[in-house]
């Protein structure tokens, strides 16, 4: 396996930011912001799966939204194989989305129910012009083999379809232009376990067949463990920790990922392990914490953490926590 230093970065992200407005109640009261995401940096390397995790509104999907500018970010730099992606005006932008592509969550809804898989497949490679028109549907069945899908499933329309056949044509639709970068946002947590599954597998072959490269959000611990190359693990919009999926799993060291690995179900009703329960709710994104946004529900905080807010560093070797006494907890 290639050192850090050996990988060509694909993405890099720094200082992102992304704020909604909230109305204020009055000309008195300062407007009010949702910091969904508030200055997060990470890198992602060509060929790999980065999993971002997190309790729902931690900032993942938003972070996703923002790299793709389906959001635009209230602050930071997002670059693209070198390129600055919010530099780009509408027509550059356009361009480079097919190197840039998403799963949604939800494939029923983001499929158009108008349009039968024939038009679907064919309004992207019509976009980003990537197949001539005499040759694009030869190039709809070649797509259908690689995600297992049958010929005469060009004339059905969506609804017509399982949710993970409907999952198989949105994977169809992001491979049609020719992608680079493929950011899954829950792709697989609508699915029955057994189709999660069969969609995963999925994605890896391609990822190989191809040479993509995966942004893939998800809350699922198990399905990250299947996936992924490295995990970054958010908070109430920051990051708190970044690691290779092993070092990760084996040797978390924030408290808030401890917190996390151990309420992965576990097959076995006769093995016994600790569990780590955090009390308290997640803080409000409109005025979070100072300090470690995660003091005020970890139980290993001191003066320190309610003070001051921790940097991200390496504390071990490619293994990157944000906690002022990660050094000092069981793990």
């Amino acid at each position: 396996m290639k050192t850090a230093a050996e990988k060509k970065i694909i993405l890099q992200v720094d200082h992102l930011k992304q704020y909604f407005p909230v109305k204020k109640d009055s000309i008195f009261k300062p407007k009010a912001y949702v910091k969904a995401v508030d200055d997060i940096s990470f890198a992602l390397y060509e060929g790999e799966t980065l999993s971002i995790v997190g309790e729902s509104g931690c900032g993942k999907s938003t972070t996703g939204r923002a790299i793709l500018r389906l959001d635009e970010p209230t602050d930071g730099k997002v670059h693209y194989m070198g390129q600055d992606i919010l530099g780009l005006n509408k027509k550059e932008m356009r361009k480079l989305r097919g190197d840039l592509q998403v799963i949604f969550q939800d494939p029923f809804a983001s499929l158009n129910p108008r349009q039968t898989v024939k038009q679907i497949l064919n309004e992207a490679m019509a976009i980003q012009e990537v197949v001539e028109k005499p040759k694009r549907k030869d190039r709809m069945l070649e797509l259908l083999g690689y995600v297992g899908l049958s010929a005469e499933s060009l004339d059905r329309y969506p609804h017509e379809f399982s949710g993970g056949q409907r999952q198989r044509i949105g994977i169809a639709r992001a491979l049609a232009v020719d992608p680079k970068l493929i950011i899954c946002d829950e792709a697989v947590s609508a699915l029955d376990v057994s189709i999660q599954a069969q969609i995963l597998n999925l994605l890896k072959n391609l990822q190989k067949q191809f040479k993509l490269t995966f942004l893939f959000i998800s809350h699922d611990l198990s399905v990250v463990r299947h996936i992924s190359d490295r995990v970054m693990v958010m908070y109430l919009g920051k990051v708190v920790e970044i690691a290779e999926k092993k070092e990760l799993f084996d040797s978390p060291l924030h408290p808030y990922t401890q917190a996390l690995l151990s309420s992965i179900p576990v097959p076995d009703p006769t093995l016994k392990r600790d569990r780590v329960i955090l009390k308290g709710d997640v803080p409000s994104p409109i005025d979070p914490p100072g300090g470690c946004r995660f003091h005020t529900r970890c139980p290993f905080a001191v003066e320190k953490c309610k003070q001051e807010e921790p940097s991200l560093r390496e504390l071990v070797k490619n293994h990157f926590v944000s906690c002022h006494i990660a050094e000092d907890l069981p793990v």
